[in-house]
């Protein structure tokens, strides 16, 4: 006999209907919409909504009596990114990147406030990198999570990011602060791409763009990475951290964007072509 106790179900399904529906809408949604739209009484709409609220699936915005998705439902949707399926049909069009770039790319998607890099196509006699395939590192330091974070509503970046608490301390680099991170993520959405110079890796700039679902949800972003200063000789180098001579970058963001983002955003939108082939 089935271990499922069917009493339960029509529950699980009117959770699920709910969830489809907050997912769904351009932005958060009040209960008596839900319940109309859902069409399940008040009362069943408010014991529910508690439930979600309680185990991180939905968040209420008291200011504005409306619920939206929250952190766990973001994380459960990027476990999909992370599986067998995503690696699988992003992997030719992140090796035509490469070949096209002929430097080094990466997939990643999003965990809570960190970033998996789930590919890194590493071109030809290309220096190695931090990112490799597990690595984890905080969101707001990469280009790769700034990609993601600058699609999210702000209901769902304030749950991410409530605090000072939220910014680790052991990075010395990038921002550190909710009111810098919504500041350069506003610049990410004005220019359609984001960003790091030397704050991951020291001597190398990456910019990024997000692959997007049906909703324009981001599933995961894809970046390019690129050394922004000469290559010296290894007693060039040691000279020069010795006379503590930092060289100037020889690679601007402005070269990012005109040399190479037209082939990151191509590569984008295949994989998201790929994630949803029925459009």
């Amino acid at each position: 006999m089935s271990s499922v106790n069917l009493p339960q179900v029509p529950a699980a399904r009117n959770v699920l209907a709910m969830l489809r529906y907050i997912a769904s809408q351009a932005g958060p949604v009040g209960a008596a919409s839900i319940a109309r739209d859902v069409e399940l009484p008040r009362s069943t709409t408010y014991h529910l909504l508690s439930a979600l609220i309680d185990d991180g699936f939905v968040v209420h915005l008291p200011e504005e009596r409306k619920y939206a998705l929250g952190v766990t439902a973001h994380e459960l949707g990027t476990g999909y990114s992370r599986q067998v399926p995503l690696q699988r049909l992003a992997r030719f069009p992140m090796a035509h990147l490469v070949e096209r770039s002929r430097r080094t790319a990466h997939l990643a998607v999003m965990h809570g406030r960190e970033v998996i890099y789930v590919i890194e196509e590493r071109a030809k006699r290309q220096a190695t990198l931090v990112t490799n395939p597990g690595v984890r590192l905080p969101a707001h330091l990469t280009a790769s999570g700034r990609a993601m974070l600058a699609t999210m509503p702000a209901e769902q970046l304030d749950a991410l990011y409530p605090g000072p608490e939220a910014f680790p301390q052991r990075y010395e680099n990038g921002v550190h602060s909710v009111q810098a991170l919504k500041e350069l993520l506003a610049l990410v959405r004005e220019r359609g791409f984001s960003w790091e110079e030397d704050e991951v890796t020291n001597g190398f700039s990456s910019l990024a763009v997000p692959v997007l679902d049906r909703s324009g949800h981001a599933l995961a972003s894809v970046t390019l990475t690129v050394s922004n200063r000469p290559a010296l000789s290894p007693a060039a180098a040691a000279k020069n951290a010795l006379e503590g001579v930092i060289q100037e970058r020889a690679v601007q963001l402005e070269d990012l964007k005109t040399q190479w983002l037209p082939e990151v955003n191509r590569c984008a939108r295949e994989i998201s072509r790929r994630l949803r082939p029925n459009i």
